[in-house]
């Protein structure tokens, strides 16, 4: 009987993550009740709840009491921030994109990762490093590393030709993501690689982002402290 139920639970689950992923339930959008989600899968309204439960828990939906269930706002938790395509920023300032693929390999997890993607010790992860050049200047260098059980072909593209972001939110669209931001100094290579000095200031933003389905990837992204502004915005 458990074994049944679980079952049930967990195709409510995909489905709802189906309908918001698809575009069919947009931002906002109010989600069936547990009783109308229990008729519909001929399942037990007590079924239904802990589905709308755990997707709250992750995120994906939010409860308001009185007014029912409603899809999240898929926007950083950790600092309100839209998370947006660094070459669709660049190209609405009138400016020119372009990015070189540094490296694109799969690497195997130390403890912080396997923290921070859900994987296991022993396991190997995607790693991308790409910088981003507007107008022929380097912009920000991102370093990102990715789980290779949600996304398989990562290590297949080429990002000289679509940025990470984009490719990622095709296969693994996002629906909950953090960002911590701090000002650092960058190592050297890193600095040679935006061009700076070593004790240039720079603004590096660690985001995680997440699908329905679990952690997609850790992105480090560093640019310099003055060509860059919180809330994702470059400047010169």
């Amino acid at each position: 009987m458990t074994q049944v139920k679980a079952a049930k639970f967990t195709i409510i689950k995909d489905h709802i993550c189906k309908m918001i992923e698809s575009g069919e339930w947009l931002q906002h959008s109010k989600v069936p009740s547990e009783n109308v989600l229990a008729e519909q899968f001929s399942v037990s309204r007590m079924t239904a709840r802990r589905a709308l439960q755990e997707l709250t828990e992750q995120g994906l939906l939010v409860r308001t009491q009185g007014a029912g269930t409603f899809v999240a706002t898929f926007k950083s938790q950790s600092s309100l921030l839209e998370i947006r395509n660094i070459a669709d920023e660049i190209q609405e300032r009138g400016h020119q994109h372009h990015a070189q693929q540094i490296e694109l390999i799969a690497v195997d997890v130390n403890h912080e990762l396997t923290i921070l993607l859900g994987l296991k010790e022993g396991e190997s992860v995607f790693y991308s490093e790409v910088l981003h050049f507007e107008n022929n200047e380097p912009i920000q260098l991102e370093q990102r590393y990715v789980n290779p059980k949600l996304v398989p072909d990562y290590l297949q593209q080429n990002f000289a030709e679509i940025t990470p972001h984009e490719y990622l939110s095709s296969e693994a669209p996002l629906t909950e993501a953090t960002n911590e931001v701090e000002a650092v100094l960058a190592n050297q290579e890193t600095c040679a690689h935006l061009n700076i000095e070593t004790t240039t200031p720079c603004l590096q933003v660690k985001r995680r982002t997440w699908s329905s389905k679990g952690v997609v990837s850790l992105a480090i992204l560093t640019a310099p402290g003055n060509k860059y502004r919180l809330g994702s915005h470059l400047v010169f």
